[in-house]
């Protein structure tokens, strides 16, 4: 019988990770594959990219509130629990993969918990101390039985949280398996799908709320005044789904209204996105793509602000207080050609891109049962 696997995908957050491995499962002759899409994913304000979502059989759980609060994000962890449970007690997969370290995944772990179906993580043992996304990404850990970590330091942190080796697989981020994969679109072609014309010194910003300050926006207000400060062409994506998301859409389009070059988006989709960040001169904000796709595709990055604080990173991410002119600063040597000249060739940390096969391979042949839901079985 084929082994059955579900995997779930909150936004574009996520599904641009996963989008190979899901490539991967479904071609796979002994998997049958299952994709709950909750959250943002059926959001019209944020693009409804689950109708992007490539797989043959989906399940939707409607669960995001129209809400800009943290309590908002609260209760909606309540609402994803009650349409995960009705979803996973029809599915009841072998397995369930879960990604990353967004809030709503503590809904699906903790359905999965309960009904004894055995939970496989990808990208624990990572550090991002300025965001819940900190602890979340812990409690997943702990709540999980087979562990799939971004780099080689990750996985030592995995494994002195107490989980077997067995268990622990350094795999490299997913986000890499489109770069190895897939021929990101051209500056031509981004440009004309897009819509604009990019110089060598255009600046991306993704910047975030930063979800562990009470006001998650206390940032915010400096990355904007250094955009504006610098006098070049900003191009904008949309933040997550966060409590402080709509202030910070509404100050980016704000911006971008001011300046006619400039431009904000809802959603790319990852080959468009690949090929924007590889045709900017840098990307700036809070966002994990600044710490990872940036390194392989040579990109200058600045990190902003205490978000991704301990994050493993290469050299071409510059960390910088959220201080308008240390981000200013930053920006400009980012900008240098000397600058461009000292991360040619970097190596990531994340891998090389070839983190899918590697992982479905672990899927499908760890043996179900009772050494899998049983940490730690031998002890019993």
């Amino acid at each position: 019988m084929k082994r059955k696997i579900a995997v779930v995908t909150s936004s574009r957050a996520d599904y641009a990770h996963v989008r190979w491995l899901l490539h991967d499962l479904a071609r796979h002759a002994a998997v049958d594959l299952q994709v709950i899409a909750l959250g943002p994913h059926l959001s019209p304000a944020f693009g409804h990219t689950g109708k992007k979502i490539s797989a043959s059989r989906i399940t939707s759980v409607e669960c995001l509130l129209d809400s800009d609060t943290d309590v908002g994000m609260a209760k909606t962890i309540g609402v994803a629990t009650l349409g995960v449970a009705d979803a996973l007690d029809r599915l009841r997969p072998d397995i369930l993969l879960l990604i990353a370290d967004r809030y709503e995944m503590l809904a699906p772990a903790s359905v999965a918990l309960a009904l004894r179906i055995p939970i496989a993580h990808v990208e624990g043992g990572e550090i991002t101390s300025g965001a819940i996304d900190d602890a979340v990404r812990n409690a997943l850990t702990q709540m999980s039985h087979l562990h799939f970590a971004c780099t080689r330091r990750a996985a030592e942190r995995i494994a002195e949280m107490g989980e077997e080796p067995w268990r622990i697989t350094f795999s490299g981020s997913l986000s890499l398996d489109h770069l190895r994969r897939e021929r990101l679109l051209t500056k031509v072609q981004v440009e004309k799908t897009l819509g604009v014309k990019l110089g060598k010194d255009t600046v991306l910003c993704i910047y975030h709320p930063v979800t562990l300050l009470k006001n998650t926006l206390e940032e915010a207000e400096e990355v904007f005044a250094a955009l504006e400060r610098i006098k070049r062409q900003v191009i904008f994506i949309y933040p997550n789904a966060d409590a402080g998301c709509r202030e910070l859409i509404q100050r980016a389009e704000r911006f971008a209204d001011a300046r006619p070059a400039s431009r904000v988006f809802v959603n790319l989709e990852p080959r468009t996105y690949l090929g924007l960040l590889n045709n900017v001169g840098v990307l700036v904000g809070n966002s994990s793509s600044g710490i990872i796709e940036s390194t392989s595709l040579q990109v200058p990055a600045v990190n902003v602000g205490i978000r991704q604080l301990g994050r493993e990173h290469a050299a071409n991410v510059i960390d910088v207080p959220a201080e308008r002119k240390a981000i200013g600063g930053a920006i400009a040597a980012a900008l240098s050609s000397g600058f461009r000249s000292t991360i040619r060739g970097l190596e990531s940390p994340y891998g090389d891109g070839g983190a899918s096969q590697m992982i479905v391979e672990k899927l499908v042949k760890t043996r179900l049962g009772e050494k899998l839901l049983f940490k730690h079985a031998d002890l019993l």
